[in-house]
């Protein structure tokens, strides 16, 4: 139950960010820190309901009319509302244990439109390739993702990372919305910067001006460096564990963040992906961040995990049933 109303708070939350009054650009002045760089403090949501890759529906459209761009916000929130209650859920995951089904619409964080950029609104988070599409998988990475997602009953260890709560994936990078719980807050520093993801209370460190740690140095986040092009932080990402990361990507990604403050509410986010053993080419998407009075609650992954004892148990007792009728 805490983790239900963890998630509605969250959903307020952004609801609130939503409701913010509109600034006046022609007045806003680009907030600074003692140092002279754009100060990117605060708390900040990304949720939306542009999907990740260019739906077929919108081939050759990469940005909507605001009319246009109503008719799908509404058109895909009904939908979604409609398999509220089914034994599908919302996720489409099957019927479950059962019959309970996945969350009610309620605990989703997807946001009420489409992401908009330079006035517009984006029909896919994906802005390069042209069209709006990952760039096809090599097998060896299309195997690491299959490796990742069948995951052994045998011992806590073989579960998947999220579950286990090792590593949530809104944190990145990249820093993608994800289902729930979307809402970010950044501390700044000359030599610091530091990014806590509401999902699992992860926090990334930005070491400003430095070098990467050496190659055999791997962490679950990666080692992010930073430093200023003008009023953008650019933020370079190497050196990641060797477990199957982002879509399947391999310890070598690279990930290149550029976070650039568009106005007192918006907070643009690019990220470019490298990685010639999982991709056939770089890739490159795009979203805004908009502020949120917050506070961020903290999502207590962990506390009462009882899935990870529930499933590893249900195992042990499927098996021992097939012992009996043998």
């Amino acid at each position: 139950m805490a983790y239900r109303n963890l998630m509605a708070i969250g959903g307020l939350a952004l609801f609130a960010a939503a409701t913010l009054p509109a600034q006046n650009k022609t007045a806003w002045k680009m907030p600074r820190t003692a140092d002279g760089h754009p100060d990117l403090q605060g708390l900040w949501n990304n949720s939306t309901r542009t999907p990740m890759e260019r739906p077929a529906v919108f081939a050759g459209k990469p940005t909507l009319t605001d009319a246009e761009a109503k008719k799908y916000e509404q058109s895909d929130a009904a939908a979604w509302q409609q398999l509220d209650g089914t034994s599908e859920g919302p996720l489409h995951v099957g019927k479950g244990s059962e019959g309970t089904g996945a969350y009610n619409v309620l605990f989703y964080d997807m946001g009420a439109e489409l992401a908009r950029i330079d006035g517009v609104k984006r029909t896919s988070l994906v802005v390069d390739p042209p069209d709006g599409r990952v760039p096809p998988m090599s097998p060896q990475a299309r195997g690491r993702g299959r490796a990742q997602r069948l995951s052994s009953t045998d011992d806590v260890k073989a579960r998947p990372a999220t579950e286990r709560c090792l590593v949530g994936s809104p944190t990145g990078p990249p820093m993608l919305p994800a289902l729930y719980n979307n809402n970010y807050q950044i501390v700044q520093t000359p030599d610091a910067i530091m990014i806590l993801s509401e999902m699992i209370h992860d926090v990334r460190i930005i070491r400003m001006n430095s070098q990467h740690a050496p190659p055999n140095v791997r962490n679950w986040l990666g080692d992010s460096i930073g430093h200023w092009e003008g009023d953008t932080l650019v933020v370079e990402t190497t050196n990641f564990n060797e477990q199957p990361h982002f879509r399947g990507a391999s310890k070598d990604l690279k990930v290149t963040e550029r976070f650039t403050r568009e106005d007192a509410r918006t907070l643009v986010y690019k990220a470019t992906l490298e990685d010639p053993s999982t991709w056939s080419r770089p890739w490159t998407l795009e979203l805004p961040f908009v502020a949120t009075p917050g506070p961020i609650y903290e999502y207590a992954c962990h506390e009462g995990n009882y899935a990870i004892e529930d499933i590893l148990g249900g195992a042990r007792k499927m098996e021992a049933e097939g012992a009996q009728k043998k």
